[in-house]
């Protein structure tokens, strides 16, 4: 789970940082997955201890269901943008909150797989 909290924060970071950059710089909301992203980053980092992992891992899969809460919105527009329902360009903040929001699914996804695994053993 550390390297996979690590890639999750690396991309997260990326999606914040193109998001922002693509909308010229002007919407600091577009950096809300970075900050998420170096949030489970640190906590990644933070875990390679063995005894911290647990409560590492506990915490970042919480970050990632607020995460995912708070995103969540932005998949319905992408929706209907890609059943041509929408707006001609895709919008940017759509595809940002989309973004996030699958990756922090995928990621808690894989976390309670982990966390029900390492219960069995």
């Amino acid at each position: 789970m550390i390297a996979l909290s690590l890639t999750v924060g690396v991309l997260l970071v990326a999606v914040g940082i193109g998001g922002y950059v693509v909308s010229d710089m002007v919407s600091p909301t577009a950096l809300i997955p970075a900050a998420f992203g170096v949030v489970i980053l640190m906590l990644g980092l933070y875990g390679r201890a063995e005894g911290r992992r647990r409560t590492a891992m506990h915490l970042a899969m919480g970050i990632a269901l607020v995460g995912i809460l708070g995103s969540i919105g932005g998949v319905f527009p992408l929706l209907k943008w890609l059943t041509g329902a929408g707006a001609e360009p895709l919008p940017l903040a759509p595809a940002s909150k989309s973004a996030m929001a699958v990756l922090l699914a995928i990621y808690l996804a894989m976390g309670i797989r982990s966390f029900v695994a390492a219960r069995r053993r």
